[in-house]
């Protein structure tokens, strides 16, 4: 009985226009799903790139503070004293 209903429904001509333009907006669908989903996995790895890009400017400004500290506590008392702290 369900087979003989789906070849009458799959032999009219309506029912076939139906078909390819549900197959068309499906395919459409998925096409705009996965464009979403790329589109947010550009935005997470430019978030995250942003992130690694201030954790290396902020490590590289330690790095420099640390080139310019006193070597010694006599360099310390030094600077101390001349007022360059």
């Amino acid at each position: 009985m369900i087979a003989g209903l789906l070849a009458k429904l799959a032999g009219s001509a309506w029912a076939r226009t139906a078909l390819c333009y549900g197959v068309i907006a499906l395919a459409i669908l998925l096409f705009l799903l996965a464009l979403r989903r790329s589109g947010e996995r550009a935005g997470r790895l430019a978030e995250r790139i942003e992130s690694m890009e201030n954790t290396h400017d902020v490590q590289r400004r330690m790095l420099e503070a640390a080139t310019r500290r006193p070597r010694s506590r006599s360099d310390l008392a030094e600077r101390l004293r001349d007022g360059q702290f």
